[in-house]
Parts: C-alpha cells; sequence; structure tokens
C-alpha cells in the first residue's frame, strides 16, 4: 500500500500581538560559523490511541502566535542590504505553517525510522513558490497520522539560531500552548554585544568534490561505550564522555577503512557551544538564542590513527576539546591567526555534530514530547558527516544513537556497505560493535 500525505497550502501565523519594527543585526559568529542555510529536522510524536487532533493543533498554532510576541525576530526575515552583511528585518508577518493528513499510522510508516517509507519532501515545510526559504526565519509542518500521532517538521535558518537556540524558541512554544503566560526563559538578541574580531587572511576559495555517500546502520551498544569508558578510567585515572568513546570508535574505524596512505592526513572536525564564555558580554547567556559554537577538531596521519588505542584517541579528542576555549577567546580578541572556522572540506575529514543534547527532545507543544527527532538534511555531499542523536524511546535503554545522514548524523567510515564491513571485521574493533551492523541507532556516512 502505498502511503501517502495530503498537505494544506502554507498559511502565515502571525504574532498574537503587536511586535518593534526596525531591523536588528547579527553577530559576528552568525555570520562567520553559519553559512546562510536552513536545517531539517522531525519530531515524531506517537500516541496510544486515536484521539481528536485539531484541537492539539489548534493549540500548537496559538503557541506559534503568542511566543512570537517574545521572539519577534522570527516572525520577521532575513535581508542583505549591504553585501556580506545579511540582518533581520522585523516586519511582523509571522511564521510559515503547514498542516498535513498522512493515510496511515506512524507504525505502517515505521514509526519515520530510516530508510524513510514516506519522502522527506512530504514531512517537511516549505513557503509558497514566490517565497524564498533562505529568506525565512523558521516554518513548521504538523503531519497528523491515523493512530492518532504526530509528526512535527521544523525548518530553521542557521544564521539566526545555532541547534540550542532553535530549541529554546520551541520549547516556549510548547510553553505557550500549554498555557504559560510567558517563556521561562526570557529571549536575549544582544548580537551587537558579541565582538566582531578582525578577519584573518582569507586563503584561495575552496573546491569540492561531491560523492555519492552510503548510509548503512549501525548499532553501539551501551555496553560497549561503558567499557571503553572504564578502560580509560583505568589507563588515564581520567573520566570521558560518550561522545569522547563514540567518536574515537568511529574516528578509528573510518580511518581503517578508507585506507588511505599511511602518511596521508585524515581530520576529524567538530563543533562546541561556547555560551558559557560570553557571561562577560551578554546579559544571560541562558536566554541568547543566536549561534554559539565554535569549531575544534585534531589532524592525524592515517597510520598514527591505525596504531593508535581507542585510549589515545580518547584523549587526543578530550585535548582538542579542551583547547577550543583558549582558541575561541583568542579569536574574540583578535589574536586568531588564521580562521578556525576554515575546515577542511574532503574525503579525508569526519565531521562531527551532537544533537543528543540541544533540546529538541525536550519540546512538548501540549501533546507530550517526542519519541523520536531526527534531522533531516541529507543532501549535503562534500564531505563525510556524522550528527549524534538519541535513539526512539523504546530504544534509549539499549543503545546510544547516532543517526547519520550527510550533513546530519554518524559517519562511518566506508565508500561502500563492504568497506563497512571491513571495519566492523577487524579485530581490533569487534569487540565495540556487538549490537552488529542491525537496524538502528548509528547512520554512517562514507
Amino acid at each position: 500500500m502505498a502511503l501517502t500525505v495530503t498537505k494544506s497550502p502554507p498559511a502565515l501565523i502571525p504574532p498574537a500581538g503587536p511586535t518593534p519594527g526596525g531591523s536588528l543585526p547579527l553577530s559576528s559568529i552568525d555570520k562567520t560559523a553559519a553559512v546562510r542555510v536552513s536545517v531539517d529536522f522531525i519530531q515524531v510524536f506517537p500516541a496510544d490511541a486515536p484521539r481528536d487532533q485539531g484541537p492539539l493543533v489548534a493549540t500548537m498554532r496559538e503557541g506559534f502566535a503568542k511566543a512570537l510576541v517574545h521572539y519577534y525576530p522570527v516572525a520577521g526575515r532575513i535581508a542583505e542590504p549591504v553585501q556580506g552583511e545579511p540582518e533581520v528585518e522585523c516586519t511582523g508577518e509571522g511564521v510559515w505553517f503547514v498542516e498535513a493528513d498522512a493515510s496511515c499510522s506512524l507504525e505502517e510508516a515505521r514509526n519515520l525510522e530510516r530508510p524513510l517509507s514516506i519522502p522527506k519532501e512530504e514531512l517537511l515545510p516549505r513557503p509558497p513558490a514566490d517565497v524564498r526559504l533562505e529568506d525565512t526565519v523558521l516554518l513548521a509542518q504538523i503531519t497528523k497520522f491515523t493512530c492518532g500521532g504526530f509528526a512535527v517538521g521544523i525548518c530553521f535558518s542557521h544564521l539566526v539560531f545555532d541547534g540550542q537556540g532553535a530549541a529554546q524558541f520551541l520549547k516556549a512554544v510548547g510553553e505557550m500552548a500549554r498555557g504559560l503566560p510567558e517563556p521561562s526563559l526570557k529571549p536575549i538578541w544582544e548580537r551587537d554585544a558579541i565582538p566582531n574580531p578582525p578577519k584573518p587572511p582569507l586563503g584561495p576559495p575552496p573546491s569540492f568534490t561531491a560523492f555519492n555517500f552510503e548510509k548503512p546502520v549501525v548499532e553501539i551498544s551501551l555496553d560497549s561505550i561503558k567499557r571503553v569508558k572504564d578502560q580509560v578510567a583505568s589507563e588515564t585515572s581520567q573520566k570521558c564522555s560518550t561522545f569522547d568513546v563514540v567518536t574515537a570508535m568511529i574516528f578509528k574505524c573510518r580511518a581503517l577503512a578508507i585506507g588511505f596512505a599511511p602518511d596521508a592526513e585524515v581530520r576529524l572536525g567538530f563543533a562546541a557551544g561556547t555560551r558559557h564564555l560570553l557571561n562577560d558580554k551578554l546579559s544571560s547567556v541562558e536566554g541568547y538564542y543566536g549561534n554559539c559554537v565554535y569549531p575544534g577538531g585534531l589532524t592525524k596521519t592515517s597510520q598514527e590513527v591505525k596504531e593508535a588505542s581507542l585510549v589515545e584517541i580518547v584523549t587526543a579528542i578530550r585535548e582538542a576539546k579542551d583547547a577550543l576555549s583558549t582558541r575561541f577567546l583568542d579569536w574574540m580578541s583578535g589574536g586568531a591567526k588564521e580562521n578556525h572556522y576554515n575546515v577542511s572540506l574532503d574525503y579525508g575529514t569526519l565531521i562531527v555534530t551532537d544533537w543528543s543534547h540541544v533540546g529538541f527532545n525536550e519540546v512538548d507543544y501540549g501533546f507530550g514530547e517526542p519519541g523520536y527527532v531526527f534531522t533531516m538534511n541529507d543532501d549535503v555531499n562534500i564531505v563525510p558527516s556524522v550528527v549524534y542523536l538519541k535513539p526512539p524511546k523504546p530504544k534509549q535503554a539499549s543503545g546510544w544513537c547516532c543517526s547519520a545522514w550527510r550533513r546530519s548524523t554518524l559517519l562511518c567510515s566506508a565508500r561502500s556497505c563492504r568497506s563497512l564491513h571491513r571495519a566492523y571485521e577487524c579485530e581490533y574493533l569487534r569487540p565495540y560493535f556487538t549490537g552488529g551492523i542491525g537496524r538502528c541507532c548509528i547512520l554512517f556516512l562514507c
């Protein structure tokens, strides 16, 4: 049976009250860290039984309208009156909202786990044809399933939000929908409070190669992660995070699988939050919803990664994370001699992003928190990328989910499934992949 989705035309939800006008600047981090791209993701809300979904959708709409009074820049549009200097025009137009109906239950759609049984285009919001997506700040779509469950598709501009900032806004939408008089976190714009350091000299324009990435699924169990954590503690007397362990596993696995020459470079890149380093710049770092991220990473030769133990790779990752604060403060003060935001985007680089603690899993629009959240930016094919996600709730007790598709999730290592199996069968790594090459948790881009 073909699974279909019927969409209503996009409609604007304006703020529920008057909002200020004018233009607002974006910060130097917004304009440096975030190219003018949109981020797509989907929240899945299962239901125990069919229910009247109309009032719940109406309540969600009301939550958006009320939240936009407090987050009025989100109701505006992105403009670029001077080339290279985008800003937000506070037009008060509102956010585009789409209602949709699916012909099936969530169970019949495999709870929207990968591979999707419904095309992603059917689940994501887009504005009318005469509206440029890149000018919008945020759009939403709610898809109703016959079981009473929902899928909420969100598209937000990375110029205006980072992940934590977008989650902060959506949590406010949920709070307004549930009847709170105002958001629990007062939103802070203050983009002009962020220093704008001199830009290091630009290098030659980058060249890109497009790849046809594979997306197999692999599971790493919590027991496997704990074994490595215990090993790190035993050998170094230091604690490490799940991020450190899983990233070390994947970085080593990928280096083995791609089979670069021994002296060829393999690179790991990641972004870390820097809100805690802006206390002296912002009136409230908790309410700030702009970009607060800075890149870190490490570079090794293929031979070095091959010969290193997982404990040694974990230690290198922790050292790279520790150095990031100094690098960020150096960048803010204008002392950086190179642009740390320039990351080599090629097949030798693995980009890792952690969405497991961003906050999208804690959003409640009035019908409970989502059982599963996953990103949908799988059309970026110039660099292997990974995004760590929480697994669907029924699986959270047994494994750590890293979902991977091109610009999101967990990226692995191989040009094909065969090379992934080669890495899996490596005698050194096999004990850590006890879940096998199975149905959930980790998606690899290769």
